[in-house]
């Protein structure tokens, strides 16, 4: 696929945290490197918004990665996580999917940092308006549906640079 990148593009990116981060979990025992991803998606367009989807824990173990994405200068929206008995859920795909319609306006394109074949709807909507949408994600549990109906896909399997090894002890 041959998408055009240009230094005036509008880009917003929606980062379904939760999905990428089992992913490099599952694939790799790794870590997800934000900041290195950001860097090479965005590249030298100019970044509107950026917007991590994160959900939070009855732990808080996870506040230092809010703050470490805060620093990154990314917008952190969070969801307490949801106990039903023995069942956990925590689900941003609607959040994310509202959030990219309404600020989409303002917007040349949309990078959704998400394998989630949810968002099949939502890309083709955000085409169907005239906005490139870029897919970004690890290949290997990226819907193909996704992936086909994205103007561009960048794998993030496909280097180690896009993720920080995990402690073994973890």
């Amino acid at each position: 696929m041959s998408v055009i990148r240009h230094p005036d593009q509008r880009i917003g990116v929606f980062i379904d945290v939760e999905n990428l981060y089992h992913s490099a979990k599952n694939l790799f025992n790794a870590r997800v490197n934000f900041k290195q991803i950001l860097k090479d998606v965005v590249g030298n367009r100019k970044s509107i918004r950026v917007i991590a989807y994160v959900i939070r824990t009855e732990t808080g173990e996870e506040k230092p990665f809010f703050s470490a994405l805060e620093r990154l200068g990314i917008e952190t929206k969070i969801k307490e996580l949801q106990v039903y008995g023995e069942f956990k859920k925590a689900d941003w795909d609607v959040g994310i999917a509202v959030d990219a319609i309404k600020i989409s306006p303002s917007l040349d394109v949309i990078i959704l940092l998400s394998g989630d074949g949810d968002f099949v709807p939502l890309v083709e909507y955000l085409k169907n308006h005239g906005k490139q949408v870029e897919i970004v994600a690890f290949g290997k549990s990226t819907s193909s549906k996704l992936k086909e109906v994205a103007d561009d896909f960048f794998d993030l399997g496909k280097s180690k640079k896009y993720l920080i090894q995990r402690s073994r002890y973890k």
